[in-house]
């Protein structure tokens, strides 16, 4: 039987995909639809995705499925090919990146976002925390596309609602967006709900980095009586695509953030957000090189390099120390609580 599960170190693969110069192209796909299967299929998957040397994060779950892969250029039609023999999944829309460099031990290079193959099981392909019933991802919001998106926030009575977290609004949104103050897609979506409260007969449009979250709270806000609602086709990554391929205005600002080795992808050359230690203009997320933190936070070049990629004085002088001292402090601590953990109440933090 085909292993299920890698196994080879992290470490190890990370440096295959660094010398390896095989050609790659990043892709992010979602759907909504019933699995009712979803261990038996991700196993299948599993075994196809890795035969086609797929690499990447994708998450299964009995609603559908949430992907943001890294595949060699040349299976890519085989890879679509494979995805249209599922009912569900043909001619399904895939997001291609807008941006393919990536900074991996201080070189840039491209196609290089993910280098080992995880697929995974969980309840929701989204956490929203919605426990109603009655709520059916069915009734969703109209589809908007780059021109539609144009035309309708240039009318007065629009409003456009940020479904992505705190540090990805930071470096880089839609011309008047609204943030929704929150780090977490369950919680955005009462807020969302409460903030238009008064406004229920605007139109409202709501984006996202791939989509998948936006479809999802258009649905969330008919569910609570509100009636013209819309999400952005394939989030800002497909909006970009489309601007460029129409020759569009582009009301995208700044940089996109994505959840991968990449951590953004340069829409334009603006830079909107500042470095959390100096306050420079810098919008290049990092995780604090101390195994023991691993922070998300913004760090310009030169704060990288006083600092040494650390988020703090504490973080600093714990890597000066020697790694079984390292080991000892970072023992039973549960880091994972700071990665990608971007609220605005932990920026005082940040200052060295």
């Amino acid at each position: 039987m085909a292993a299920l599960h890698n196994r080879v170190s992290r470490k190890e693969l990370k440096e295959r995909i660094l010398n390896d110069n095989t050609p790659r192209t990043t892709i992010s796909f979602y759907c909504y639809f019933k699995i009712d299967e979803p261990v038996s299929f991700r196993n299948k998957l599993y075994q196809d995705l890795n035969e086609l040397n797929v690499l990447g994060r994708i998450y299964l779950a009995k609603e559908g499925i949430n992907a943001q892969i890294s595949i060699p250029t040349a299976q890519l039609e085989n890879f679509k090919f494979y995805l249209n023999a599922y009912p569900a999944l043909k001619n399904l829309r895939l997001n291609i990146a807008v941006d393919e460099e990536t900074k991996l031990n201080d070189t840039v290079t491209k196609g290089k976002s993910f280098y080992v193959l995880d697929v995974k099981v969980r309840n929701k392909i989204v956490a929203d925390g919605i426990d109603d019933p009655l709520f059916d991802m069915a009734n969703k919001g109209k589809y908007v596309n780059a021109e539609e998106f144009n035309k309708l926030t240039n009318e007065p009575d629009t409003v456009v609602i940020d479904m992505r977290n705190h540090y990805e609004y930071e470096v880089g949104h839609f011309e008047n967006a609204i943030e929704i103050p929150s780090d977490t897609f369950r919680e955005q979506l009462p807020m969302a709900a409460e903030m238009m409260n008064a406004d229920k007969e605007k139109n409202i449009i709501m984006y996202c980095t791939g989509g998948i979250r936006c479809e999802k709270a258009s649905a969330y806000m008919l569910h609570k009586g509100f009636k013209n609602v819309f999400h952005l086709e394939g989030g800002i990554i497909n909006y970009v695509n489309q601007a460029k391929e129409k020759q569009l205005p582009n009301k995208f600002h700044g940089k996109n953030f994505v959840f991968d080795q990449r951590l953004g992808e340069r829409i334009t050359e603006e830079i909107i957000s500042t470095c959390h230690q100096c306050g420079k203009p810098a919008d290049t997320h990092t995780n604090c090189v101390n195994d023991a933190c691993h922070l998300l936070f913004i760090q310009c070049d030169e704060c990288k390099t006083k600092m040494e990629g650390t988020c703090s004085n504490e973080c600093l002088a714990i890597i000066q120390l020697p790694l079984e001292e390292q080991k000892k402090i970072r023992s039973g601590i549960d880091k994972g609580r700071n990665v990608f953990n971007k609220a605005k109440e932990r920026l005082k933090q940040f200052k060295p």
